[in-house]
């Protein structure tokens, strides 16, 4: 697999990250609007397709919580991972020679702008997991941004820079690597997305023995304000069109073997 030239931030403030172009003043308007297909492969592995690409975000390996799922041969463009941990940064479970990112900063890849925003994996302040790296993208002409296995708290940086997405995924089982149900309603309030994914829970391909993470449905019974809605399948598409609402969406995706 190829690996990009890393680009660092060094901890550096707004106003640099904007003159760097880490921040887009204002929306692109040249890429495709045509959407983006979303799949989920469990825990917090999801492939998205569209303008020509398919990306990949945090490959695992079988064990643990994620022992009862299987990878399929997806032939990725790009793999994004936020951290190589083994259930989300197992770039050697996927097949074919991906584009492997992996570090904060800024990457440009075939016309999308990949962001990668450090983020603690756990609640002492990264001193037991180090840093989860979130990831925020155009694809499709819709805004996504992908909190990975992240577990401390939004610093106000943190809050403005990932605001307003079209679409949150945010981890909601909780462990001791990423937020439980509670810290994760917390999130979806500050960040404001127009729709929101769960992401890191139990299912039922893994047991309470081996997988010490919260079901989905106690972060749904938090989030009972916003319009929830069960998919029905593995994937699906959304467009900009569909993300007109004034009230936060939530879809829940199956998992598939």
């Amino acid at each position: 697999m190829k690996r990009r030239q890393l680009i660092r931030d060094g901890g550096i403030g707004i106003a640099t990250a904007i003159s760097l172009g880490w921040i887009d003043r204002l929306p692109a308007m040249a890429q495709d609007s045509d959407g983006v297909t979303i799949q989920y492969l469990g825990h917090t592995c999801f492939l998205f397709t569209g303008n020509g690409l398919k990306i990949l975000v945090n490959p695992y390996q079988a064990a643990g919580c994620t022992a009862g799922y299987t990878l399929p041969d997806l032939q990725p463009d790009v793999v994004l991972v936020s951290s190589f941990l083994t259930d989300e940064g197992a770039i050697n479970s996927v097949k074919g020679n991906p584009e492997v990112i992996s570090q904060r900063g800024v990457h440009n890849f075939k016309g999308i702008k990949f962001q990668g925003f450090s983020l603690a994996h756990d609640r002492e302040a990264g001193r037991r997991f180090g840093n989860n790296i979130a990831w925020r993208w155009t694809q499709g002409g819709v805004d996504i941004l992908h909190l990975g296995g992240a577990a401390g708290a939004l610093e106000t940086e943190d809050k403005i820079l990932l605001s307003g997405a079209d679409i949150l995924l945010t981890p909601v089982g909780g462990g001791i690597k990423a937020y439980n149900p509670q810290e994760a309603r917390k999130v979806v309030k500050i960040l404001n997305p127009r729709m929101v994914i769960p992401t890191h829970y139990r299912t039922a391909v893994a047991s309470k023995k081996d997988c010490d993470l919260a079901p989905v449905e106690e972060f749904l019974t938090l989030a009972a304000d916003l319009k929830v809605a069960q998919v029905g399948s593995d994937r699906f598409e959304v467009k900009k069109s569909y993300l007109k609402n004034d009230q936060t969406l939530v879809r829940v995706l199956d998992y598939t073997s």
